[in-house]
């Protein structure tokens, strides 16, 4: 089980090794680490270069498709899985999450439950206003 940073290190374990997971809890996950990192327009994004790196550079841009959840999912069995997202979150937006379960559904084969709950009234902590 993991949040938003803790969901991405859930995506990227899941990607890498599925069979050691019977279940796994991703919440507000940060599963799309290029597209957003490479989105200036997307609130937090210029400020986390530090932390994440800035994609713009061929080193960062390799060392990060190396790891993202979204673009590293393949044609495997993967675990059963709840991602939950909020339609509020300004940190991780809702649609990350949801193409990141459009392509395990497109993409795994198995037939383990994947579900994804979007709460129309949370942020990225919940329903504690748009944060």
């Amino acid at each position: 089980m993991g949040g938003s940073a803790g969901g991405m290190l859930m995506g990227v374990a899941i990607n890498r090794r599925p069979e050691l997971f019977h279940g796994v809890v991703a919440q507000v996950p940060f599963v799309d680490v290029l597209t957003t990192m490479l989105d200036e327009s997307i609130p937090l994004t210029t400020g986390e270069f530090e932390e994440w790196g800035n994609p713009q550079d061929e080193t960062y841009y390799r060392y990060m498709k190396g790891y993202s959840p979204y673009d590293n999912v393949t044609a495997q069995a993967y675990p059963h899985m709840l991602v939950t997202t909020g339609l509020h979150d300004s940190q991780v937006q809702y649609w990350e999450p949801a193409k990141w379960v459009a392509k395990l559904r497109e993409l795994k084969t198995n037939d383990n439950l994947l579900l994804l709950c979007t709460d129309m009234d949370s942020g990225h902590g919940g329903k504690s206003g748009r944060f």
